[in-house]
């Protein structure tokens, strides 16, 4: 009948070789840098191998007759054992910026970790470290202690060089690596009078789960800053690429108006040079903007095509609520869409209406057209334009994007910020 130390074995070594078997996978497929990649991939199986032959060394531990094959078992245990002194070494030292070859602190460990294995071969023939009985019996050998200090030992140096860089590694590295350390070296120590592998194994499961948690989160906010940025740079494109059209007939127009016209010619050289500024100022702005601010820049750009389509653009404000905040060129590029798509030169004139209110989940910009209903398919580019706003909306501030048919006719597209982003 199994022990209750035996059932808390059991259970914790079958626990740990799932977990690393899971570990193993999601370092293969989650994004995580090259030589994080590698690392981990190399920890979990070295931890998984480790967890096994513990877990092996229980089944066998009841059978006299398996004492060849305990043998053996116990001999892979200790060879895998270095897992947990070895390879915090290595993480210490990626994450200080030093390359193993120059650094003193690997040359130390490496070079108590041969003189181990220089111990473990020598242990294979003699008994003065361990021996297992022709009957399965495992007991440690007077120079028992001595077979385990150098792990001890690689611990002590581990501990020592993580606190002599403790403004090398981010903080949260370092205080994860200092209690992993600490509880490691008083587990080794402990170990040089007692067996305790399991805790062993256990210690470095809970180093390898917790270390890999704190790099993917990393490399999950990197990833999430990249998309970020080819956001951001998917909208500066889109303002540099300014429809080449739309430049020409306002030139065209002001050109004429300075005949016709000279004080309007005036107002829609005015309108466009702050239609201009504020595109290249969303350029720059990596951070949202007070809403107040793009509805201005969409009304330069308005009074400017409602100048080139003289009683062919009608244009409807009513945006009571205005403070709240958006990602840069949001509005502008709805109203943009929605003039490109709905302007019909041989149809009825073009009404735009745009809506602002406060709902009970956040702030909500509505822009109608009574134009031809929007379909993506008949028109590439408005919906690449609109995926770009969605996805800044929700990667910038949790905001939706949606688009639904007007009743009588047009396009409605309506634009929630929720209150939390505000």
């Amino acid at each position: 009948m199994m022990s209750l130390f035996d059932i808390i074995g059991f259970s914790l070594g079958g626990a740990i070789i799932i977990t690393m078997a899971l570990g193993i996978v999601l370092s293969a497929f989650m994004p995580l840098d090259r030589w994080s990649k590698r690392y981990f991939i190399a920890l979990f199986s070295l931890m998984f191998l480790c967890s096994v032959t513990c877990f092996l060394a229980l089944i066998f531990w009841y059978d006299p007759s398996m004492a060849v094959a305990s043998s053996i078992i116990y001999l892979l245990e200790d060879v895998f054992i270095v897992t947990p002194v070895f390879m915090p070494t290595l993480f210490i030292l990626h994450y200080s910026g030093e390359k193993t070859k120059n650094s003193v602190l690997f040359w130390l460990v490496t070079a108590v970790l041969g003189i181990y294995f220089v111990i473990l071969a020598v242990a294979q023939f003699t008994d003065v470290f361990y021996y297992v009985t022709t009957d399965n019996r495992f007991f440690r050998g007077p120079l028992w202690a001595f077979y385990v200090t150098p792990l001890a030992v690689c611990m002590i140096f581990n501990t020592t060089g993580l606190l002599y860089r403790i403004g090398k590694l981010p903080k949260k590295y370092f205080i994860a690596l200092l209690i992993y350390l600490l509880y490691m070296t008083t587990v080794m120590l402990f170990h040089m009078f007692y067996e305790v592998e399991i805790v062993v194994v256990l210690g470095m499961a809970l180093f390898a789960l917790v270390s890999f948690a704190l790099i993917l989160s990393d490399n999950m906010e990197q990833f999430m800053r990249q998309q970020r940025e080819i956001a951001d740079q998917r909208a500066g494109i889109m303002v540099l690429q300014m429809r080449p059209h739309f430049i020409y007939n306002t030139m065209t127009t002001i050109y004429y108006l300075c005949k016709q016209d000279a004080n309007k010619a005036q107002q829609v050289t005015l309108d466009f040079t702050d239609y201009l500024r504020k595109n290249f100022t969303a350029i720059a702005s990596k951070d949202t903007v007070p809403f107040a601010d793009e509805l201005k820049h969409t009304q330069a750009y308005l009074s400017v095509e409602q100048a080139q389509h003289e009683d062919r653009l009608f244009v409807e404000y009513d945006t009571p609520h205005t403070r709240f905040r958006v990602p840069p060129l949001t509005l502008q590029p709805l109203v943009e869409n929605a003039v490109k798509h709905g302007m019909d030169p041989d149809g009825d004139p073009l009404h735009i209406y745009v809506k602002t209110r406060q709902t009970d989940t956040g702030s909500e910009i509505i822009v109608e057209n009574d134009g031809p209903d929007f379909n993506p398919a008949d028109d590439n580019e408005p919906h690449i334009a609109l995926n770009n706003i969605r996805q800044r909306l929700e990667m910038m501030c949790k905001g939706t994007l949606t688009i639904t048919t007007r009743d009588g006719g047009g396009t409605v597209v309506t634009v929630l910020i929720p209150d939390k982003s505000q």
